[in-house]
């Protein structure tokens, strides 16, 4: 089971760190990856990293803003979000995936296995 927290409202241009606990397994047997769904409309990938935290992949809109990361002995991903922006305003939704990386692949929703529970973020003044 995955469980995400951290979300809330911030301002544009302030940031938030998102978290997902990983309980009933360990997360070290998959990547993680971080998806969100903006109100009416699609999901989107925004970021993704590998077993051991040595490969990462971003949505290019939150390359220098978004920050994935891992603490295996914590049983927890990390999604820190900074310069937040009105449009990043959606649910986070956290996934783990068993198969091997694929960087170019890392983006598709059926990759992954399990799902968290998604947190809202919303970026407003």
């Amino acid at each position: 089971q995955l469980q995400a927290c951290g979300g809330g409202l911030v301002q544009p241009g302030g940031s938030l760190r998102l978290s997902c606990a990983a309980s009933g397994r360990s997360i070290t047997y998959y990547h993680m990856g971080w998806f969100r769904q903006f109100p009416g409309k699609g999901e989107e990938f925004v970021a993704a990293i590998s077993r051991n935290g040595d490969n990462t992949r971003y949505l290019d809109s939150g390359k220098g803003r978004f920050t994935i990361s891992r603490d295996n002995a914590r049983n927890t991903g990390y999604l820190q979000m900074n310069s937040l922006k009105p449009e990043d305003t959606a649910v986070y939704y956290c996934a783990a995936d068993s198969r091997a990386w694929n960087t170019g692949s890392m983006d598709e929703h059926n990759r992954y296995d399990y799902w968290g529970q998604g947190t809202l973020v919303t970026v407003s003044s």
